[in-house]
């Protein structure tokens, strides 16, 4: 019996702890809190110095029981969650029902899941950290207070089920705000002018861009002036004016903290926030590596923290010395300064193990993992390498009158710009060492808003030649252009988070949950990656701001964030915060209750005519989205699913095609006779159609902008490569063969092709698919079938081993499971990079088809048999996304 008890909040978290700690260690995992402010009520009591009323979660009674016993059986009791202040409070409550004293040394945290980590902290123990714990407890109840006595007023004067929240709250506001000013935008026009150049017979042409008159910048604003200009130009003869040559140096980002691993997630791998937050948990807290067991392969996800120990800056530094040079080392190593002080005891997301690089883990991850664990790998070791080095080349370019003897100067004579000319500017980059670019350069945000003039000095990633002050150069032709500015760009999750960030607004434990409560609650939709409000998301924004301005308010909220920072750091008590707060709180609310009435938000109209009573239906918002109901409702209870056609024809039985959604948002097409038609498919149609069979064309929806067009139908030469991350559904290769010996008939293996869910095929991964088919007759007839199916054109025929009246092995070639319906029918193809298990029976005679079902297991990497939706779930069904119900429910609140 083990004489010490360690408590975490995860099972995997547990398991992976275990390896690090001897026999004398239990460790048991309380599954995340187990007290909580109840659902039901407000659980504080404002008249009794905001006393908060902690109850037993719901479903966690058998955890704690068997938390008691174990704790009545150990000698020693360690609290081991997370070390920040959700964990403390975990801790605390733990120790509140388990009878642990708080002063007691048994508190260990660690930042990273590894043996040095876990056993310096179990020698190490503290006491609770109350200061932690009351910040948290100040967070809890101060969105306690905001939601359950704003949430109801809502309710009464808008519709049921809305909520508000200190952080959602706002982020709404920044969302409506920036819809408003990109309503309000007035773009402007402005022009550039480009000209095409090159070194006096060469034929190499670079591109100089207008900057000005002389040395004067100027805008062009209309057609007129840069026709003015064009006449002007008009027969120029042009000569360098100046050169400017420079070194610049680019230094790495900053490691990951966990809102720019959010960010840069969204923009490298798609990731919505809470997918990223839910797959680097389990990074953190364990994953079953081959030869290494249950590791953790990242340090703690939930910091402000750039810091890195000097522990992992040496062995980074000696991994890249070892894989990159010595030349891609920094002179000493980086120090990255903080944004935020507070949680600076937490050190940057990074590897937990530098001897587990991405590659080598890669067989034992599932997809997603890999991708994350790479992206957070690359941005590390990326941050301890050398600067990257260019040599940049600025040249100005004068443009004189057709005569002057501009064009005629020699190389090297005086150049300056006489008054009055007109000025061109070529800007060119060269790489003269790599440094961290050679593993990872970070993603941009999609700039939106581009100002009048756009900047003539950045990078246009020309390469340009040599070039000397006076040169002349040969004119090659000019373009004009006509721009206008752009409004700003709608918010992505990416760059909420990194609003919510510099505004101060959140921590890193908020920013996902945000985002996913406001467009649960219907306030924000997301089209692509981009974040729009609703009009219910408007209707409540505008109340919030007219009524409650604190609780939107972006200084006051993040001034509350930086109270809860004092709290944590002991220069205030949590308490006296929360009475700051609801003194003028709790007058708002009178006077709100007083001044709001009834918002009524008019429903959208549709142009579906009701069949029942022929009104015109309108949108309603339900459980899965958005739904058509008849507006005569109660007396007319019609409802229906909303339909939007994408304009092409059912590949398999010649019914519409019409766009539907998974119960998580994710997009796919689907005949719209999905009662009778399985067609169903993750890529997107297109207008083009297929040359071969003339059915349309789609696009992967997994490709990006590179993604290959392939023919809607699966049975198409055109149609047979599965799309990156599965396929709609699994497909079974027609099996049959004729084979006869003795007069006897016999039916011979085929193989069976499966589509992968895991990504690999779209890679060109192939595995062996396995086969069994029933056979009627002995060896001879096996061969013979064989035979009869390699004549037909079959690429990989079946090698098949069989007695009389048994079952026949066969195993198929990765890329080809093909079937002949008769001796002189073509073979089908199919790729199978997935290992298939698949049975045929024979149908008897020559000629019988036989097809095979089933069952597919993805590769280790995939893990998912099913199709995937973009959080990471999984439909039901055989491999397609599920249809969504037939009836549609009512939102009539």
């Amino acid at each position: 019996m083990a004489d010490n008890l360690v408590i975490v909040e995860s099972p995997a978290k547990a398991k992976t702890i275990g390896r690090y700690l001897g026999k004398n260690y239990k460790i048991v995992a309380s599954v995340g809190h187990i007290r909580d402010l109840p659902k039901s009520q407000m659980g504080v009591d404002i008249e009794k110095d905001f006393e908060p009323k902690y109850i037993t979660i719901r479903g966690k009674g058998d955890v704690i029981s068997k938390l008691k016993k174990d704790v009545k059986t150990s000698k020693k009791v360690y609290l081991a969650t997370d070390p920040d202040r959700e964990g403390e409070a975990i801790s605390w409550h733990l120790a509140t029902i388990l009878n642990i004293n708080c002063d007691e040394k048994c508190r260990v945290s660690f930042n990273e899941i590894t043996k040095t980590a876990v056993t310096s902290a179990i020698k190490s123990p503290r006491a609770l950290d109350m200061d932690l714990v009351d910040a948290q407890q100040a967070r809890r109840i101060l969105d306690r207070l905001v939601g359950y006595k704003i949430s109801p007023l809502l309710w009464r004067k808008v519709r049921k089920g809305l909520s508000a929240g200190r952080v959602q709250s706002v982020s709404t506001r920044l969302i409506c705000d920036r819809e408003s000013e990109i309503e309000a935008f007035k773009p402007e026009e402005y022009w550039s002018v480009c000209v095409r150049l090159s070194k006096l017979k060469h034929k190499g042409v670079f591109t100089a861009k207008y900057y000005g008159n002389g040395k004067r910048r100027r805008e062009l604003k209309s057609g007129a002036e840069t026709d003015a200009l064009l006449k002007k130009l008009d027969g120029a003869e042009y000569r360098v004016a100046g050169v400017k040559q420079s070194e610049k140096r680019k230094n790495p980002a900053a490691p990951f903290i966990t809102s720019t691993l959010q960010q840069e997630a969204s923009r490298k791998l798609n990731f919505p926030s809470r997918k990223t937050m839910g797959v680097v948990q389990q990074l953190y807290e364990g994953v079953n590596i081959a030869g290494h067991g249950s590791t953790s392969l990242v340090t703690y996800i939930r910091t402000d923290s750039t810091r890195v120990s000097g522990e992992a800056q040496a062995e980074a530094a000696q991994y890249i010395s070892g894989k990159y040079g010595q030349a891609y080392l920094p002179k000493s190593a980086r120090v990255y300064k903080n944004r935020n002080a507070a949680q600076d005891a937490h050190e940057a997301i990074r590897p937990s193990h530098f001897d587990i690089e991405p590659e080598k883990a890669r067989a034992s991850l599932a997809n997603d993992q890999y991708r994350l664990y790479k992206l957070i790998w690359d941005r590390f070791i990326a941050s301890q390498m050398a600067s990257a080095v260019y040599d940049q080349m600025s040249v100005d370019i004068e443009a004189a009158p057709a005569g002057s003897g501009a064009a005629g100067a020699g190389a090297g004579t005086a150049g300056a710009p006489g008054a009055g000319a007109e000025m061109f500017r070529a800007v060119g980059t060269k790489v003269l060492f790599k440094g961290y670019t050679a593993v990872y350069e970070e993603s941009a945000d999609d700039a939106g808003g581009a100002a009048a003039g756009d900047d003539p000095d950045a990078d246009m990633g020309a390469k340009l030649p040599e070039l000397a002050q006076g040169e002349p150069l040969e004119y090659n032709g000019i373009q004009p252009e006509q721009h206008f500015t752009q409004a700003p760009p709608r918010y992505t999750e990416a760059t909420l988070i990194k609003a919510l960030e510099e505004k101060g607004i959140g921590r890193p434990s908020t920013y996902s949950p945000t985002i996913t409560t406001i467009l649960a609650r219907g306030y924000v939709e997301k089209e692509k990656k981009a974040l729009f409000p609703t009009e219910l998301g408007r209707a409540v924004n505008s109340i919030m701001t007219s009524h409650f301005k604190d609780i939107v308010d972006v200084a006051f909220t993040a001034d509350m964030e930086k109270k809860l920072d004092d709290i944590e750091e002991g220069q205030k008590r949590w308490k006296t915060v929360l009475k700051e707060f609801y003194g003028d709180f709790e007058q708002v609310l009178k006077t709100a209750e007083d001044e709001i009435g009834n918002v009524e938000i008019p429903d959208e109209v549709s142009d579906v005519i009701c069949e029942k009573c022929g009104r015109n239906m309108v949108v309603k918002m339900g459980r899965y989205g958005k739904f058509l109901a008849c507006p005569g409702y109660p007396a007319c209870r019609n409802a229906k699913p909303i339909i939007e056609y994408a304009g092409v024809q059912c590949p398999k039985c010649g019914g519409n095609v019409v766009y539907r959604k998974t119960k998580k948002g994710k997009k796919y097409i689907a005949c719209e006779n999905y009662a009778n038609c399985d067609y169903r498919s993750w890529d997107m149609p297109t207008s083009e159609t297929c040359p071969i069979c003339g059915k349309f064309m789609t696009r992967s929806s997994w490709g990006g902008k590179n993604a290959k067009l392939k023919c809607s139908d699966e049975n198409c030469p055109n149609g047979a490569s599965a799309p990156r991350g599965g396929q709609a559904g699994a497909t079974g290769a027609d099996a049959g063969a004729a084979g006869e010996s003795g007069g006897s008939t016999a039916a011979a293996a085929g193989g069976a092709g499966a589509r992968s869910s895991s990504g690999a095929a779209a890679k060109g991964q192939a595995a062996k698919a396995g086969a069994k088919a029933a056979a009627g007759a002995g060896k001879t007839g096996a061969k013979s079938a064989a035979g009869a199916a390699k004549k037909a054109g079959a690429k990989a025929p079946a090698k098949a081993k069989a007695a009389a009246g048994a079952k026949s092995q066969a195993k198929a070639g990765a890329k080809a499971a093909a079937g002949a319906k008769s001796a002189g029918a073509a073979a089908a193809k199919a790729k199978a990079p997935a290992k298939a298990k698949a049975t045929a029976g024979a149908k008897g005679a020559a000629g019988a088809d036989a097809k095979a079902p089933a069952k597919a297991k993805a590769p280790a990497r995939g893990k998912v048999a099913a199709l995937t939706d973009g959080d990471g779930g999984s439909d039901s069904g055989a491999g397609r996304p599920e249809a969504p119900q037939a009836g549609a429910e009512r939102a009539d609140s």
